[in-house]
C-alpha cells in the first residue's frame, strides 16, 4: 500500500467533490477518520478511492453529453403498429363471452 499524503488527498477530494456536486465538501476529521457533510467516516485511503470514482463518474458524464448531442439526422425508432395488449383482451373477453369485464 502506498503512503498517501492527507494534505494532497484532502485537496484532490476537494476539487472532485465540487466538480461532481457544485459546491464544496465539509470535511471533519478525527482520529485518523474522515466526515464528509456529516455522513459516515471514512479512511483516508477510502477518500483516495472516491476521488477515483467522482473524476471517473465525471468523464463518463461528459463523454454521454457529447455522445447524446442532438445530430441533424432523425433516428429511426421501432414502428408504432397500434396494438395495444388492453384492447386484444378486451376484444377476446367479449367475443367469448358477451358483457365480461377485464380483470385488475
Amino acid at each position: 500500500m502506498a503512503n498517501l499524503d492527507k494534505d494532497t488527498v484532502i485537496a484532490a477530494f476537494s476539487d472532485a467533490y465540487k466538480k461532481a456536486h457544485g459546491k464544496a465538501p465539509n470535511i471533519e476529521a478525527k482520529s485518523g477518520w474522515y466526515s464528509v457533510d456529516g455522513g459516515k467516516n471514512v479512511r483516508l485511503a477510502q477518500l483516495q478511492e472516491m476521488v477515483d470514482s467522482m473524476s471517473s463518474q465525471t468523464t463518463t458524464k461528459k463523454e454521454a453529453k457529447a455522445s447524446s448531442t442532438p445530430s441533424k439526422k432523425k433516428a429511426s425508432g421501432p414502428a408504432k403498429s397500434g396494438f395495444s395488449v388492453k384492447d386484444f383482451w378486451a376484444e377476446k373477453l367479449n367475443a367469448e363471452v358477451p358483457g365480461a369485464t377485464l380483470p385488475r
